[in-house]
């Protein structure tokens, strides 16, 4: 059962209050929870904007303080003030939101009134959830509030419509099935849900793959086929559909397209990958409780939570604040060593930078300037960038540090790679291009953390033969990382060149006059 949601007790709680659902013994408890940096940006408007005061002092506005935020919302008025917040239109649209909490709890007690629930939790979790996900969703709530008419009626009783039409095209009424659920869901709610289920990769790129060919195969053996499906209500898998979509996943991870944390996994059973669907499923059946209005920071710290013990998932805040200094310090050594190259080269080299780089003129038009053909022109811009790449390598010889990063990223990432990493991103598409035994025993060694040994045992080779292997194998990887240093190398300079063509003053105070009236006298 459930309890009935109290009334707000008043205006300033109708724009800064969310419904909070906790479950105990079975019986599904909802309050109201405040969202404290909403309330205070009332309570600012209501000390410094005379007009909103007012408001608050009449009997019954609130269809007028509606009307406020819509139009801050919309149309960004009345004109903003000094004191205002520089944020105020996201905050119109959050007091919007949080004002609809109520309609969302009222939409869903009219659909389970008009209809039997024999689980009857479940479906309030699962209504409220697909209310919710409409009112939080910018694009889709703007687009609701577009075709509201505050002449015709409130914006209470318009929303509520809105919802109960949704609920049950969305649910399908006395279609709700668990499987429904499974097969329904994005596969980015599903991820989302897997998350704040405390499920990590490469488990959840796992879990999305088994669900991809779990769907195919329930959608041909149960959904769409007249001999199972006798009732509206969606039908129960059975083991062997399990063990068929197994089959699919095993079968579609060797594939070259498959995820990189999928193609290094296990192959499966039909009994595994049922349980992971369990898990999706409660991770999924979970996630409505969690589905609250966005908050910010400082909504958080007025809720008494502690910021300074907080990791970021993958890596501490610390080493990200190291990591983000090297990084600045690395490009500032870069930049000061190319720096004293382009002052050791010749006046004839600068200009020739400058014009290539710096004004933009083509290469034959720069060789008929110095009076020499395009190639000689080419020739030397390549002499001068092979002695700039030359330089950039003294800073931090890639051979030297490559393979220890390719261990390191061997032994901790491979499984779950990091793609906003360019180096990690090369390393998975370099990965997927091994031959077929390479990429075996590397997934054997790092993925399931097998020693060599066993690996030979199992693939019956010499172990001798199996360390050779992962020899080459991170031989390959690491030529792979280099390539891909010099293209991003490259890159730098490129762009450094044109950047400093443009604003150095070693090349603006060369010849800039000179080059300025060649590039007149050439694009004459």
């Amino acid at each position: 059962m459930y309890s009935n949601l109290p009334n707000r007790q008043n205006l300033v709680d109708k724009f800064s209050m969310y419904i909070k659902l906790e479950s105990n013994n079975g019986h599904l408890n909802l309050q109201w929870q405040s969202q404290p940096y909403l309330k205070r940006n009332i309570e600012l408007y209501q000390s410094r904007h005379e007009q909103f005061a007012n408001l608050f002092n009449q009997k019954d506005s609130t269809r007028e303080i509606v009307q406020f935020w819509i139009d801050m919302a919309f149309n960004d008025l009345p004109q903003q003030q000094d004191w205002e917040p520089s944020n105020r239109v996201a905050k119109a649209w959050e007091h919007l939101k949080i004002y609809c909490e109520k309609s969302c709890y009222e939409a869903t007690k009219q659909v389970l009134k008009d209809t039997w629930q024999a689980h009857i939790n479940e479906s309030w979790e699962e209504y409220l959830f697909i209310c919710r996900c409409l009112i939080y969703s910018d694009n889709k709530f703007r687009q609701i509030l577009e075709k509201y008419n505050s002449r015709t009626s409130l914006l209470d009783t318009y929303i509520t419509g809105v919802l109960i039409k949704t609920i049950k095209d969305e649910a399908g009424v006395a279609k709700f099935s668990k499987w429904r659920l499974l097969y329904k869901k994005s596969d980015k709610e599903l991820k989302e849900a897997l998350l704040r289920d405390g499920r990590y990769e490469p488990e959840i790129s796992q879990m999305l793959f088994a669900r991809k060919y779990f769907k195919l195969v329930y959608q041909m053996n149960k959904v769409q086929n007249p001999t199972t499906r006798v009732s509206k209500k969606w039908p129960e898998p059975d083991s062997s559909d399990f063990a068929e979509a197994a089959q699919y996943y095993n079968a579609e991870k060797l594939l070259v397209c498959a995820p990189h944390e999928v193609a290094i996994s296990a192959n499966t059973t039909g009994e595994q990958l049922k349980a992971g669907m369990e898990i999706c499923i409660t991770a999924l059946q979970n996630y409505p409780k969690s589905i609250t209005p966005r908050c910010s920071l400082e909504a958080l710290k007025d809720a008494g939570c502690e910021f300074d013990a907080l990791e970021l998932g993958l890596i501490s805040v610390d080493k990200l604040e190291d990591c983000t200094h090297q990084q600045s310090s690395l490009i500032n050594q870069a930049e000061a060593i190319l720096q004293q190259q382009l002052q050791a080269l010749k006046p004839d080299q600068q200009e020739i930078l400058l014009l290539y780089y710096g004004l933009r003129i083509n290469q034959q038009e720069i060789a008929d300037k110095f009076h020499v053909t395009q190639g000689a022109i080419a020739h030397r811009l390549q002499t001068i960038e092979r002695k700039f790449i030359k330089s950039l390598y003294s800073l931090k010889s890639p051979p030297i540090w490559v393979s220890k990063y390719v261990e390191q990223w061997l032994a901790t990432n491979y499984k779950a790679p990091i793609y906003a990493d360019l180096i990690q991103a090369t390393l998975v598409v370099a990965e997927k291009k091994l031959a077929p035994p390479e990429r075996e025993i590397l997934q054997l060694c790092y993925a399931h953390n097998l020693e060599p040994q066993v690996i030979a045992n199992q693939l019956g080779i010499n172990q001798s033969l199996v360390q050779e292997i992962l020899q080459k194998t991170q031989a390959k990887l690491e030529a792979a990382v280099i390539q891909e240093i010099d293209i991003l190398i490259k890159k730098f300079l490129q762009i450094w060149l044109a950047k400093i063509s443009q604003t150095s003053p070693y090349l603006a105070n060369l010849s800039s006059g000179d080059a300025i009236k060649a590039k007149v006298h050439l694009m004459a």
